[in-house]
């Protein structure tokens, strides 16, 4: 039996080869299916190692192999064929109804009738991360502005925040040395880190991620022993020489006080902070970290008593947020595609945002049944007709615009000329406009000027902007009431008007009062 197991795991291992080699062909385009077909074949190869780690465990059990080599070379081979057989029936009858796997379509790809491997991608990223094309740090963000160190400070955006998430040193970070040390900081900290790590994962399943995060270790093992970490060094000075005096850092405007991280712009201000309870605090607290730093420098082992635990608990807040550093730094397409993506999302509504997400899922549904199409005729032997297909059946799943050939404008284009934006006009019969310009054009066509013309209304060149029936009522009664003022205004009820010798036109009761003074 052990020979049939080896040669059933180096079946297994051809087959789950043929199965990646299936999908390392097949290229598509959409994320989603990218990311299915990554995480298929990360499945895959994790098989892959366990029936060799299998295969391996059966080929160190020699004298097994010899037993059963020499039970079938010495005695008779069809007794222990039957004796095999008897074992396979006897389990059959114990465990009726098995259901068997076809070996030959177990790893198949879906459009080839096999099975998914990926898991459920969809559940693994959040709406905002996009199947990994974002990050999603909003709930991180939130953490952030209630640490003690930040809380009471101004405010910072979620694009701020993406800007100086990985920020822990220099002017740019808000929170001092010592507000580090607290339990909620190393928590936040913490979370981010793992945020970042679980993002990695999830988008290249394919890569060697525990060796890099090796590497980071490594790393900073060395510069912790240099004592070259960033925020965390024993000695503030750029000389590596501990100083009670004003050291230029920051912006490099003012006085820098080493002490509390924080800088003065006037001299007085920094000789009156010198004498604070909160700066000899601060002062005794480093001077102890010095002290330790030189103690334990030498072995690369913090010494005993209560500086070394403070030491040991700088230590680890410092390994993560040099992880997190490094991290960032790894995924830094990611982070700018993600501050772009905030920009242009600050600008949408609510149901365009909704749109663009069920384009987004539509769009990879349709490379996903593209695919497995192709995959069931063949890989693309009539590239005739796939072409033809692809002109006669345009995919519009936010009913864009068509531009003159045919084919949807792009998005862009669209919300540019605000074609998403919905005017509608009760004069027109309810009818609705998309867009500033079809909405202003209208008013000078034919169904608008109709519907003036139903309601009595002539004078139609006043009435642009006006959609409402009751609002068109009521200016045009307005502008007849404003006439009839005017006219009586100028002569009363039913203007005459007279001429004199001299060809001089006026209204009647004005001819008449000068007739009756005689000066006409």
């Amino acid at each position: 039996m052990l020979y049939e197991e080896l040669r059933a795991a180096h079946e297994d291992i051809e087959r789950l080869e043929s199965g990646i080699a299936d999908r390392i062909l097949d290229d598509p385009k959409a994320q989603r299916a990218r990311l299915i077909r990554d995480h298929e074949v990360a499945s895959l190869l994790h098989r892959i190692q366990n029936q060799s780690q299998r295969a391996l465990q059966l080929y160190a059990q020699d004298e097994a192999r010899m037993l059963e080599v020499q039970s079938l070379s010495t005695g008779d081979p069809f007794d222990e064929f039957y004796k095999q057989l008897g074992g396979i029936k006897d389990y059959h009858k114990r465990y009726p109804g098995q259901p068997v796997e076809n070996p030959e379509r177990m790893y198949r790809t879906e459009a080839q009738g096999g099975g998914s491997f990926a898991g459920d991608v969809d559940g693994m990223f959040t709406g905002e991360e996009a199947f990994g094309r974002f990050f999603d740090l909003t709930m991180l963000h939130e953490e952030y502005l209630n640490l003690p160190g930040v809380k009471g400070k101004r405010k910072i955006t979620y694009l701020q925040y993406l800007d100086q998430f990985d920020k822990f040193s220099g002017p740019q970070s808000s929170i001092s040395r010592q507000e580090k040390m607290t339990e909620e900081y190393f928590s936040y900290v913490g979370s981010l880190a793992q945020y970042l790590k679980s993002f990695l994962r999830r988008t290249k399943p394919l890569e060697d991620l525990d060796r890099l995060f090796k590497t980071f270790d490594q790393e900073f093992e060395k510069l912790w022993n240099e004592d070259k970490i960033p925020g965390w060094e024993s000695h503030v000075q750029s000389n590596g020489a501990a100083s009670n005096g004003p050291v230029m850092e920051g912006t490099g405007e003012g006085v820098w006080c080493p002490d509390c991280e924080k800088e003065f712009k006037n001299d007085n201000v920094y000789k009156a902070h010198l004498g604070g309870k909160k700066h000899i605090k601060n002062a005794e607290a480093r001077q102890q970290q010095q002290q330790s730093g030189a103690g334990g420098k030498s072995n690369g082992v913090a010494p005993a008593g209560p500086a070394g635990v403070q030491r040991l608990k700088e230590r680890a807040v410092a390994e993560r947020e040099h992880r997190i550093r490094k991290l960032a730094s790894t995924m830094k397409t990611e982070r700018e595609d993600t501050r772009v993506n905030v920009e242009r999302k600050a600008g949408m509504t609510d149901r365009e945002r909704q749109q663009e997400l069920a384009a987004l899922y539509a769009e990879d549904e349709s490379g996903l049944t593209n695919g497995a199409r192709n995959g069931a005729n063949g890989g693309g032997d009539n590239d005739d007709e796939e072409d033809s297909d692809d002109d006669s059946k345009i995919y519009n799943p936010l009913k864009l615009p068509l531009a003159w050939d045919g084919k949807p404008i792009p998005f862009w284009l669209y919300k540019l000329h605000g074609l998403g934006v919905e005017f509608p006009c009760e004069i027109c019969g309810n009818y609705v406009y998309m867009g500033r310009r079809a909405f202003e054009k209208h008013f000078s066509e034919a169904r608008h000027i109709y519907g003036l013309k139903c309601l009595g209304i002539t004078n139609t060149s006043l009435f642009r902007e006006i959609t409402g029936i009751e609002e068109a009522e009521r200016l045009w009664e307005k502008i007849k009431r404003d006439r009839r003022e005017i006219e009586e205004r100028k002569g009363g009820e039913g203007v005459e008007e007279m001429e004199d010798g001299e060809g001089n036109v006026m209204p009647r009761k004005v001819y008449e009062d000068l007739k009756k003074a005689g000066l006409l």
